[in-house]
């Protein structure tokens, strides 16, 4: 974003105050802790019921904020800074949003409904994802407030938008709409949330499809109450389990392995795929995203083949390991009528114990009176075989009687105080409460403590670093992502999973084994081997792997083996160097290579390349330069006497932002899908991929004058609380990172490692740290971060990443 400040007076209606002829914005706030505000930042100062954006301008310019969308001028400040005065500055906000959304032309899918919009909104990313780069929603942001910022989170490099919207009253999707300005929109399904704002059901679906006025097609189920409030003149894309006319008719069977298969007919023609759900609301909310995959004309194999790999969205629900072998289900985030059914329904797909224990808040936005509305949860209780109900709020309390087996809490400060004499043992416990109850607290309770040294990877983060890597490339350019070494360290086949579902053109391992592996596991894509051992040749054949050569010796010998095994065409790589002096062919070297593999039909060069020196590192630009013209030289060189036109690269992570004009037809990344750039700016933009976590095993308080851990290397000067953690440097943890010179994270705040790194633990002082045994432990992840390590011990965050032993948990989630 770059807008002339000059330009938003305009688009704002505001009267300015202060200098608005020059300056651009780049940056959009409206929350004052924000890292992004600064002197091209302009600040909404928004009103709130709890809230006043206006009360935190003198300290945003102290922090060079210059520009603020104001109600009005803070007294002392009118001098301080540009104002760009309004009349509201939610309006403003949502104004300056639909001008945004203006300058952008690219296909945008608008989501709405009572329930299911953000799960549709994940899922439509993750299967469109390897088609387009999406901008979307993050999280639930579908408010007033919410949908601008996501809007104005677009950049010029997306080309498909992906934005939910919702409203709790009338007159709320009017706004919305043109800011979203949906080409395809999505009604997910209609419950009893925010019934309490609309008059009726009608009324309801009347305002909530206000979002599709514009829309060039609307996918929705056919339903009775939907269908007549429809507007005339919007082309719709129906489905229906049970009426025909619909544009696609759906059934579903579920299979013993607690998938569920669709069958559907279209066009005349019968398909099925398989996702791996059986509840009902996953079910349709699958159903929507098959909608929108045919409309957009996907072949039945990908659909069937990207719907398959669908996960559960970990936002709303979730299920977790309990105390005393409990299978706990976290939905702590709302409770209203609709959504209770779902839970329910998702409590029966989890039939690991035939006790089942409801923790149950009152219940809000269902329209219902109370005696309706738990007269209607009762029954919903007993259909779903809840074998015990437990209420907490001043509502359900009165309705207790109407559950079989029901203690009732007014308050969850009350249960948790009689928590000593509740049984919670084998049994299935769902925990549903909306947030004013706190239930987080219960369910801090009931989770089984994790005792355990894990290394978490978020595959989200992982896509995020990629799509931002390939959005610097020049149209055409091919993507190879390095996997070797175990994936710097954090898995191999679940990444070369995702970047198959990604569709990069290459993998990249070290050697014939890793490869091997991977092919075994499934992996489909072209994987190169950079380091082969000439022993393994035959294997990199057997499993259709492609060898770097990078020796005339390497060459012949693959050669030999090739006739042998009597190949055409085997595609090969050939390696140049050009100043790194590892591996590869010298430029006195190439007319021997060139004559060896002329009219030579066994193989086929199926790329070139060489590897930078110095892609990072400014102070050698001059070389870099210098190694991309040679590599251009020699590369030509062999095209042009072997009359070929392979693949060409030379980039990897730091060449692909510092050298862009040299990408050719492939670019290599590699640490900087983990999330590290060698360039601090750069840096900002990378999400953390990995975050090694473990917890503290033990806490002591020594006096002062005592030591702890090998050799005395901490002697205490005070009185020090000290916590041990389960993890060491057989772990991957570098002991020069102890005595002093690293720490951890808990409860947020810095715990000092205190002495030597022993093998299988650490210890670190929390004397200033409110925390117990049993609590979390950050090794590294958000704070420290691999780089702020790899600084400190003087080495690099590659070197960090690939030391985690094999021993250190690898736990995947999205």
């Amino acid at each position: 974003m770059s807008i002339p400040l000059k330009n938003c007076v305009s688009v704002l209606s505001a009267k300015c105050h202060g200098d608005c002829s020059s300056g651009h914005i780049e940056h959009v706030s409206i929350d004052s802790r924000s890292s992004h505000n600064g002197a091209t930042t302009l600040f909404f100062a928004l009103i709130g019921p709890n809230n006043n954006g206006h009360q935190y301008i003198a300290e945003l310019i102290e922090e060079g904020v210059a520009a603020f969308v104001v109600s009005y001028i803070p007294e002392g400040l009118e001098d301080k800074a540009t104002y760009l005065v309004v009349d509201n500055t939610l309006v403003a906000l949502q104004k300056f949003a639909i001008y945004y959304r203006s300058l952008f032309d690219f296909p945008v899918i608008g989501i709405t409904g009572s329930n299911g919009k953000t799960i549709v909104k994940e899922w439509l990313n993750f299967l469109l994802s390897p088609d387009f780069n999406i901008i979307r929603s993050p999280k639930s942001f579908n408010s007033q407030v919410g949908v601008p910022l996501s809007v104005i989170a677009i950049n010029e490099k997306h080309n498909l938008g992906i934005f939910e919207a919702g409203i709790s009253t009338v007159a709320e999707m009017e706004k919305l709409e043109p800011i979203v300005k949906p080409t395809i929109g999505v009604l997910t399904n209609i419950g009893t949330s925010h019934d309490e704002g609309f008059a009726n059901t009608t009324q309801k679906i009347t305002e909530k499809l206000k979002l599709f006025s514009h829309v060039e097609v609307l996918v929705y189920q056919k339903d009775e109450r939907v269908t007549p409030v429809i507007p005339v003149g919007i082309t719709t894309f129906s489905w229906s389990f049970t009426d025909k006319t619909a544009d696609v008719f759906v059934s579903h069977t579920k299979n013993a392995n607690h998938k569920t298969t669709i069958s559907y007919q279209y066009k005349n023609h019968s398909h099925s795929i398989e996702i791996p759900f059986e509840d009902r609301a996953s079910i349709e909310n699958a159903i929507s995203c098959l909608l929108v995959l045919l409309y957009l004309n996907y072949d039945n194999e990908t659909i069937a083949s990207r719907m398959s790999m669908l996960y559960p969205v970990q936002m709303r629900l979730e299920v977790k390991n309990g105390i005393n072998n409990c299978n706990l289900i976290d939905d702590s985030y709302s409770s209203d009528f609709q959504s209770l059914k779902i839970a329910l329904d998702f409590l029966e797909s989890q039939n690991k114990f035939q006790k089942k224990t409801l923790i149950l808040s009152d219940i809000f936005q269902s329209g219902l009176s109370d005696e309706e509305l738990y007269g209607r949860v009762a029954k919903l209780v007993v259909a779903n075989n809840i074998q015990r109900v437990i209420g907490i709020g001043e509502t359900i309390v009165k309705f207790k009687t109407l559950f079989t087996n029901c203690i009732a809490y007014p308050h969850t400060a009350d249960f948790l105080a009689d928590f000593e004499n509740l049984e919670f043992s084998n049994e299935t416990i769902l925990v549903k409460g909306a947030r004013s109850f706190e239930f987080e607290e219960i369910v801090a309770v009931l989770e089984q403590k994790k005792h355990e040294t894990v290394l978490e990877i978020n595959l989200n983060a992982l896509s995020y670093n990629l799509n931002f890597f390939k959005a610097k490339l020049q149209p055409q350019v091919k993507i190879m992502v390095m996997v070797k070494a175990f994936g710097y360290g954090n898995g191999g086949l679940e990444i070369a999973s995702l970047l198959e579902h990604h569709q990069v053109d290459y993998l990249g391992v070290a050697f014939a084994d890793e490869g091997i592996s991977l092919k075994n596991d499934g992996i489909r894509l072209p994987i190169m081997v950079l380091n082969p051992e000439s022993t393994s040749f035959s294997s990199i054949i057997q499993y259709q792997l492609e060898p770097e050569i990078y020796t005339l010796r390497g060459l012949h010998n693959f050669l030999k083996i090739a006739e042998h095994k009597n190949l055409q065409h085997f595609p090969f790589h050939i390696k140049i160097d050009t100043g790194m002096h590892r591996l590869g062919f010298e430029r006195n070297q190439l007319p021997e290579l060139i004559q060896t593999l002329k009219g030579n039909t066994r193989v086929q060069v199926k790329s070139i390349l060489s590897h930078m020196a110095t892609s990072d590192d400014g102070a050698h630009y001059a070389f870099a330069k210098q190694q991309i013209q040679l590599f251009d030289e020699l590369s030509s060189q062999i095209m042009t006497e072997l009359q070929i036109n392979p693949i060409r690269h030379i980039l990897n992570t730091s060449g692909i932002s510092n050298f862009p004009e040299a990408q050719f037809n492939m670019v290599r990344l590699g640490i900087g899908l983990y999330g590290v750039s060698n360039d601090a700016e750069e840096q900002k933009f990378l999400e953390n991929v990995g975050t090694l976590k473990s917890v503290i095993s033990q806490i002591r308080t020594i006096p002062a004058g005592d030591s702890v851990g090998y050799g005395r290397r901490f002697m205490a000067q005070k009185e020090t609380k000290v916590a041990t953690i389960p993890i060491g440097y057989a772990d991957g943890i570098s002991r020069a990172w102890g005595n002093g010179v690293g720490y951890v994270t808990i409860k947020n705040k810095k715990a000092t490692i205190l002495g030597s790194v022993c093998m299988d633990m650490l210890m670190v002082d929390v004397t200033e740290i409110d925390c117990v045994e049993g609590d979390d432990v950050i090794i590294f992840g958000e704070s420290p971060t691999v780089v702020e390590m790899a600084l400190a011990l003087k080495t690099i965050p590659y070197e960090i990443l690939t030391s985690i032993s094999q021993r250190v948990k690898r736990v995947f989630y999205r």
